[in-house]
């Protein structure tokens, strides 16, 4: 069984795919396309946000898939800066015009700070009443799913105070390397699936010498070992690519690490981005 037609089950009863296409990166002129191959490929998660700038590209690749929209999950985020209802109810409602969909799948909370304070003030009025929104969304139909993106355990609690549904999802930055153990069985004890974005680590694993060793160990790639281990982690994983060749690869993880490598590997520390460190999940705050 292809791991594209595998599934975990959220909390809520919605089933997603295991495996995601991520489009961080991918301009919003050639979004359309690369959804449009990785569902010809067999990819039925989609993953954006509006700070991607290319939503409109990915629903319209949704839309001329050719598959049925019940059969396809799209995710994607509020703006890490909005912190208040009134915003976050346009924001919404934006996301969904610009998608062109009649729904979202899941919709995440992008950070509880804004990027330009990443891990900085305290947002945690703002998160609860974007959480608000994000709720009556929910409830109204608009979104499948809610969910929270790049929060700690203390993010978690502020948004429980309150709150009439538990995050359905908590996506974080996750890869051999730098995993968030503490925090995953955090969220496996609240009933909060956890979605692994860079699960590559931005293409720095592919310079680890370590890493590829145990690769070849098992005679696969080096980003085919670092998407089995989020996986098996019990996470989605989210690589990003806009290369069909690299979709296919990716989606080729039909494999099993030992518990023994699975250790080695989440006792790695490994997190140099290189030109990437700029980016404020990549800063090591």
């Amino acid at each position: 069984m292809s791991i594209l037609n595998e599934t975990y089950t959220l909390a809520n009863g919605i089933e997603i795919p295991k495996l995601g296409l991520g489009t961080w990166f991918i301009d919003d002129a050639l979004a359309a396309q690369a959804v449009r191959d990785a569902i010809e490929i067999g990819y039925r998660n989609i993953d954006t946000a509006q700070a991607y700038g290319n939503e409109h590209g990915v629903g319209e690749g949704v839309r001329t898939s050719g598959v049925a929209r019940g059969d396809l999950f799209v995710s994607t985020k509020l703006a890490a800066e909005i912190k208040d209802y009134d915003a976050a109810v346009a924001a919404i409602d934006g996301s969904l015009a610009t998608l062109g969909l009649d729904y979202i799948d899941l919709m995440l909370i992008h950070s509880p700070q804004p990027w330009d304070d990443f891990r900085g003030g305290d947002y945690a009025d703002g998160n609860r009443a974007a959480w608000r929104a994000l709720e009556e969304a929910y409830r109204a139909g608009k979104l499948r799913s809610i969910g929270v993106s790049n929060f700690r355990e203390a993010d978690l609690a502020n948004i429980a105070e309150g709150a009439g549904v538990v995050p359905h999802v908590n996506q974080v930055l996750a890869h051999v390397g730098n995993t968030p153990s503490e925090l995953i069985a955090h969220c496996a004890e609240q009933g909060i699936l956890v979605e692994a974005y860079s699960p590559i680590a931005h293409g720095a694993m592919l310079k680890n010498p370590e890493v590829a060793a145990l690769a070849d160990t098992y005679g696969v790639s080096v980003p085919q070992l670092c998407i089995r281990y989020t996986l098996q982690l019990g996470t989605v994983s989210l690589p990003k690519t806009a290369n069909p060749d690299h979709m296919r690869s990716n989606a080729q993880v039909d494999f099993e690490i030992s518990a023994a490598d699975m250790a080695t590997l989440e006792g790695m520390k490994a997190a140099d981005y290189g030109d990437y460190s700029a980016f404020p999940v990549f800063a090591g705050k």
